[in-house]
């Protein structure tokens, strides 16, 4: 705004306000600085929104990518960290596929 201008604005707001002048200017200041907060607040709520929508996305379109980058997952592999040892105990051997019945006597059985 020009010079000009601001004398225009001055003029019309003394011939509307006059006496009341200070006491207009003060509540339509804080009125702006109460604009300028909340919009500064959403400014910010809408980027964060944003920022987490975008890697939301990122995670969603490519787990790979994220991941990989983030952990190393290239640099190591399963058999890297496969110190388990195999306990010493006998194998499990599966029972006979056919089960036999033992079958008593007469003769065994007094």
């Amino acid at each position: 705004m020009g010079m000009m201008e601001v004398m225009v604005i001055a003029l019309i707001a003394v011939m509307l306000f006059g006496k009341n002048l200070p006491g207009v200017a003060r509540k339509f200041g804080k009125t702006y600085r109460e604009f300028r907060k909340g919009l500064s607040e959403f400014q910010s709520s809408v980027k964060m929104d944003e920022y987490v929508n975008d890697v939301s996305n990122d995670y969603y379109n490519d787990p790979s990518s994220s991941s990989s980058s983030a952990s190393g997952a290239d640099d190591w592999s399963a058999d890297d960290y496969d110190d388990f040892e195999a306990p010493d105990v006998p194998m499990f051997e599966p029972p006979p596929s056919e089960p036999t019945v033992a079958v008593e006597t007469p003769e065994e059985a007094d």
